[in-house]
């Protein structure tokens, strides 16, 4: 028997046998306070914008000239796409199209300007964007090693009040990544340092808001 296994066998021994008629209680909120619809999704808007990401709202027919503004803005020569972001997003985007592929390198990944993705849905109550690896959000990678990431959310539909709504609607077996706001560290000194474990800067989209 190895250390581990010693280890794990004297935890087990000093916890009490479970009891399958205990239930943990879940009677806390499910979320706190009631909106509407539209006042869900200004308080998205108001939690990313004081996690410093920023914030556009735009409706179907604007979205590929604001993408193309926003790149443009940026200076970006490369946007890295997923493989199911719909083709009119970036219609008007002047950047080269990098396609996620399995065999980039994180030295390939990192030499791209930005990256536009989907999302699978946005909390609320807590400003986070929640990614699952789906066809429109691409592999995890490509959206932690550019430095730029520009994320589109469809709201109202992708809009959770809190995170207990938000956990019934995610696969537990996909890759979660949850984003609140640019990737930033206050490790060093109490100093913020962005763009340490994912993206200096991150650009909300909310499509269909106005």
């Amino acid at each position: 028997m190895s250390a581990k296994e010693q280890i794990l066998a004297r935890i087990r021994r000093a916890l009490p046998e479970p009891r399958p008629d205990t239930a943990v209680p879940r009677d806390y909120l499910q979320v706190h306070g009631a909106r509407t619809p539209a006042e869900t999704v200004d308080l998205l808007a108001e939690n990313l914008a004081e996690y410093r990401a920023k914030v556009h709202r735009v409706d179907e027919d604007g979205i590929a000239v604001l993408l193309a503004r926003l790149l443009a803005e940026r200076g970006a020569s490369s946007v890295l796409v997923p493989p199911g972001l719909p083709p009119h997003w970036l219609a008007a985007a002047d950047p080269t199209r990098i396609h996620d592929r399995a065999a980039s390198t994180p030295h390939q990944l990192d030499a791209v300007d930005s990256v536009v993705t989907g999302c699978a849905l946005a909390i609320a109550e807590t400003g986070t964007i929640v990614l699952d690896g789906g066809p429109e959000q691409g592999r995890r990678r490509i959206t932690l090693v550019p430095d730029h990431h520009i994320c589109v959310v469809r709201v109202p539909a992708q809009v959770v009040d809190s995170v207990p709504r938000a956990l019934p609607l995610l696969d537990p077996t996909k890759p979660l990544t949850w984003i609140s706001g640019p990737s930033a560290t206050s490790d060093i000194e109490l100093d913020r340092v962005e763009g340490v474990h994912g993206p200096r800067t991150l650009e909300v989209v909310l499509l269909g808001a106005q």
